[in-house]
């Protein structure tokens, strides 16, 4: 699939805004953190999206009824659902002058209900000149998503005859409908109700 940049000018996707707040100090304190150990943009966007696929849990699995939708909470309160780990990932892969996008996938259950829009984030690192899809939404039993800037190691693949879709499109802003949902809902339960099923 070939992936389609929205906004032509790169220094698009190293913004902060209200969503993707890396100027935020619990942003800057976890992005220097991750960035001590780490020697270069590789190492350090691989120390980043392990430690939000590893250490942030996916609300669902973990049972958390907390939604939260801007980076800087998905950092302080540990927790969020897919697209929020995405907004968190992108701001620290931000921090440190790495281009990240953010990207989404139509999945649904396996039997093929409940269609739901999946996010993922996209990094260009300044060595490589291409975006690589990366998923940071959490592993368990079944799931192995990996830092790959080669092979995509996401933790679904689409099935098109369930009417599954990669999107091809890479958002500088996170997509104004999944942000919308996140900030209406009061808990996690109510968000599914008003969650996007496509784009």
């Amino acid at each position: 699939m070939e992936l389609i940049q929205r906004n032509p000018q790169l220094a698009a996707y190293l913004a902060a805004d209200g969503v993707v707040d890396h100027q935020h100090p619990v942003v800057r304190e976890t992005a220097a953190q991750l960035a001590s150990g780490a020697t270069d943009a590789y190492s350090y966007a691989k120390t980043a999206y392990e430690f939000v696929r590893d250490e942030i849990p996916h609300s669902q699995d973990s049972g958390d009824l907390m939604v939260t939708w801007r980076a800087s909470d998905v950092l302080t309160e540990r927790t969020g659902i897919c697209c929020a780990k995405s907004h968190a990932l992108a701001a620290l892969l931000r921090a440190e002058s790495i281009p990240a996008a953010f990207c989404y996938q139509r999945l649904t259950d396996d039997d093929g209900s409940h269609p739901l829009v999946h996010g993922l984030v996209a990094v260009r690192l300044p060595e490589r000149g291409a975006w690589a899809r990366i998923d940071a939404r959490g592993n368990k039993p079944g799931i192995d998503a990996r830092f790959s800037l080669g092979e995509e190691c996401l933790a679904w693949k689409v099935r098109p005859e369930f009417s599954e879709v990669d999107y091809p499109v890479l958002y500088d802003v996170p997509h104004p409908a999944v942000v919308s949902a996140l900030r209406a809902a009061p808990d996690r339960p109510s968000l599914w109700p008003i969650y996007p099923t496509e784009l």
